[in-house]
C-alpha cells in the first residue's frame, strides 16, 4: 500500500537554476526530468470539498492520476501534513467523465513545469508555475530538515499553503479576473512577493 501522509515545504525562489546547483553539489539525483504538467481541481455543486479544504484532483504529465487531499492539515516549521491518496489511471479523459458523472465539475485548473530530484529520502521538486518558481520538499520531518541542512536556499520565502490557495491570495491582492492558473493567462503580468502578501 503507498503512504497515505503527506508532509510538504514550498519555497518562493528568484533563480531555479542556482538551487539546481547546490542540490547537486549536495549529491540530489535528478528522478524525473523536467516535464509540463496539467493539473484540473474538481469540486462538488455545494462546494463541500471547498468548504472542508479538501482536494479532489486530477494530473497529467507523463501519467495521468487522481488524487484526493484531506482538508485537516498540521503545520509546523517543515511544511504542512495531511492524508493523502493517490492512484494511477490508465485514461485522463474517461477519468474525468466519471467524476461529472459522480456530480463533480472542473472548478480550477493550474499548470507547471516540474523537475524532481532525490536527496537525503526527500523529493524535492523544482517548479515553474505561471506566477514564480517555487521549490517544494516532500519526506517526514527528519528528511526535510536534512534536506534544508545540506542546501542553501538562502532567504527564500517558505510557504505552507498550496498552489491554488497562492492563487487566491494573489487575486485578492492583484484583482486577477481569470480563474484559472495558466501560463496564457499570466502573459505581461508583473510577478513579485508581495503578490502572496497574507499567505503562510
Amino acid at each position: 500500500m503507498a503512504k497515505l501522509q503527506a508532509t510538504e515545504l514550498k519555497m518562493h525562489v528568484a533563480d531555479l537554476d542556482a538551487i539546481k546547483a547546490r542540490i547537486e553539489a549536495a549529491g540530489g539525483t535528478v528522478s524525473a526530468p523536467r516535464v509540463f504538467e496539467k493539473n484540473i481541481r474538481f469540486e462538488d455543486a455545494h462546494g463541500e470539498l471547498a468548504k472542508a479544504s479538501s482536494v479532489l484532483r486530477l494530473r497529467y504529465d507523463t501519467r495521468a492520476r487522481l488524487t484526493y487531499k484531506d482538508g485537516q492539515k498540521v503545520h509546523d516549521q517543515y511544511g504542512s501534513t495531511r492524508f493523502e491518496a493517490e492512484v494511477e489511471v490508465s485514461d485522463l479523459d474517461t477519468m474525468q467523465i466519471i467524476l461529472e458523472r459522480l456530480g463533480f465539475y472542473p472548478m480550477f485548473i493550474y499548470e507547471k513545469y516540474r523537475t524532481t530530484y532525490e536527496l537525503a529520502g526527500a523529493e524535492i521538486m523544482l517548479d515553474e508555475l505561471p506566477y514564480g518558481n517555487f521549490v517544494e520538499i516532500e519526506g517526514d520531518e527528519t528528511t526535510i530538515r536534512a534536506v534544508l541542512d545540506a542546501v542553501d536556499f538562502g532567504k527564500s520565502k517558505r510557504y505552507t499553503n498550496s498552489y491554488s490557495v497562492l492563487f487566491l491570495v494573489g487575486q485578492r491582492n492583484r484583482g486577477w479576473s481569470f480563474r484559472d492558473l495558466t501560463f496564457d493567462n499570466f502573459k505581461g503580468i508583473a510577478l513579485d512577493e508581495a503578490m502572496f502578501a497574507g499567505a503562510v
